[in-house]
């Protein structure tokens, strides 16, 4: 079963990344060690989507460099 996108903002806060907003369902994480800002869309109780999953494990990765 796929983690919830609330799952995945709480990963990515833990991990230090602010939340920079974005339109509509959309929210821009960034982090000072990250070059690309994440982006997660979709309404805190949706399931994620695998490429999001991926995306914030990347992320988390490189800012731990």
């Amino acid at each position: 079963m796929p983690p919830k996108i609330r799952d995945l903002i709480a990963e990515l806060k833990r991990a230090g990344f602010l939340d920079r907003g974005g339109k509509g369902s959309h929210r821009n994480f960034v982090h000072l060690k990250v070059a690309e800002p994440v982006t997660i869309s979709g309404s805190p109780g949706e399931d994620a989507q695998h490429y999001q999953v991926k995306a914030v494990r990347l992320a988390i990765e490189e800012s731990n460099r």
